[in-house]
């Protein structure tokens, strides 16, 4: 068992704040949660499109896990979940032939923007349990 702040788990859990985002590093494994908003009549093109770029997302370098959500209560809105080994590793999967061609084909079809949520991984730490 491992005490990080108080905190007892049997993973270490990263809370010393030694490569946090806040130093400017890029050493922080991290996720960001993708709230997308769809309109009706384009969910199942959304669907599509999505379930797209997550098959070639998966493939990144970099990248630890790439689900894509449905919400249970409402049908049209959607979560991406994005975690990938660096900020770095996140920032290069914009630059992507898929995730241009996903951004550019599911665009007119947000009922809102999307909004993305930035979260620092704490554990699992170890990438092998990724």
């Amino acid at each position: 068992m491992v005490e990080n702040w108080g905190i007892k788990t049997k993973i270490p859990v990263n809370l010393d704040g030694n490569n946090f985002v806040k130093t400017g590093t890029n050493t922080n494994m991290i996720v960001t949660l993708v709230h997308v908003w769809v309109k009706p009549e384009k969910t199942k093109e959304f669907i599509e499109a999505s379930i797209e770029n997550h098959q070639e997302s998966v493939k990144e370098p970099g990248n630890l896990r790439f689900d894509f959500l449905r919400d249970a209560q409402d049908e049209n809105k959607f979560v991406l979940y994005e975690a990938y080994e660096s900020e770095s590793a996140a920032l290069l999967h914009k630059d992507t032939a898929h995730y241009k061609k996903w951004r550019d084909r599911v665009a007119d079809m947000m009922a809102q923007p999307r909004r993305g949520e930035k979260h620092i991984i704490l554990s699992p730490t170890d990438k092998n349990l990724w």
